[in-house]
């Protein structure tokens, strides 16, 4: 875990947190990969619909940084890496600028996605609607007056943009139909990226205490925050049983490979006795939930 910046672009790159965009592809590729199941993937679908969520991740990294520094979450006193409006290198009106190119860039992406993806108006306004709640989600979770990541809502937030609408609207955007079977991966999908906000928060326990961010490691303890990263990791799998079930696709269980991997992580998170310690299964974390995407999709089709 990187605690020190020392040039103005070594600062953007933190700031920007590449390893955080693994994570927000997953439920993209996941969505695709539905999509192809049932004959109906589009390319410029996959690229478009990843290109905004990259966008869009971004924009929630430059704002979380930008929003813990104004809150206090990103103090001398963190533990964890150094963020990049922290370090001193780049200032708050330079962050700001950023997050409303960004904001940009991912409006405009997400209108050429759905534009090319639907010709009825009523469910183009609904997902422009959807896309803009998805802006404001990602500006909105630590910064402003009201940040609902500090009263712990942050989890629900996750679970329903990297889960549920991340699958569900690309398997949409690429067939035009939704498929009841595919809920459960989008299920599976939340779990496992509310998995990976839930080691970012027990990493960073001590500092949300001293910044008044209740999130759900902060109202519940570390120890009952392990246990629900474990009720997590498990709902994810079970998740996927139901569907490989429900659907007759056995091979879909290719994904299971991945659950050692996890379970690593789990048990790492829970013997970890240090932020320092902690830091590194956040990436791995996102990393296996890639992996296991991946792997589906190739039992799925395949």
């Amino acid at each position: 875990m990187k605690n020190t910046i020392t040039s103005k672009k070594e600062a953007w790159l933190h700031a920007v947190r590449l390893r955080t965009l693994p994570l927000a592809l997953a439920s993209i590729f996941a969505g695709s990969f539905l999509a192809a199941w049932k004959n109906a993937f589009r390319w410029e679908i996959l690229l478009l619909a990843s290109l905004t969520t990259i966008f869009l991740q971004i924009l929630s990294n430059l704002s979380n940084d930008y929003g813990d520094t104004v809150h206090g979450a990103d103090s001398a006193e963190r533990q964890g890496p150094v963020r990049a409006v922290q370090s001193g290198l780049i200032s708050l009106s330079e962050m700001k600028k950023a997050m409303y190119f960004l904001g940009f860039l991912s409006l405009i992406s997400g209108l050429l996605l759905i534009y090319i993806a639907v010709q009825d108006l009523k469910i183009f306004l609904l997902f422009l609607g959807l896309g803009l709640a998805a802006i404001w989600a990602a500006i909105t979770y630590t910064s402003g007056n009201n940040p609902y990541g500090y009263a712990g809502l942050g989890d629900l937030s996750v679970f329903l943009f990297f889960g549920l609408l991340g699958v569900l609207g690309t398997f949409f955007l690429h067939t035009l139909s939704f498929d009841l079977s595919t809920l459960w991966i989008a299920f599976s999908l939340g779990a496992f990226s509310t998995a990976v906000l839930n080691i970012n928060n027990i990493r960073d326990i001590e500092s949300d205490v001293k910044a008044g961010k209740k999130s759900i490691p902060v109202r519940i303890g570390r120890n009952k925050a392990v246990k629900y990263n474990w009720g997590l990791l498990a709902f994810g799998y079970l998740s996927l049983i139901v569907f490989a079930l429900s659907t007759d696709n056995h091979l879909s269980l290719l994904a299971t490979l991945a659950w050692p991997i996890m379970m690593k992580v789990g048990f790492g998170v829970q013997h970890a006795k240090s932020s320092a310690q902690t830091d590194p299964y956040l990436k791995k974390m996102a990393i296996s939930t890639l992996l296991w995407v991946i792997l589906f999709g190739i039992g799925l089709i395949f």
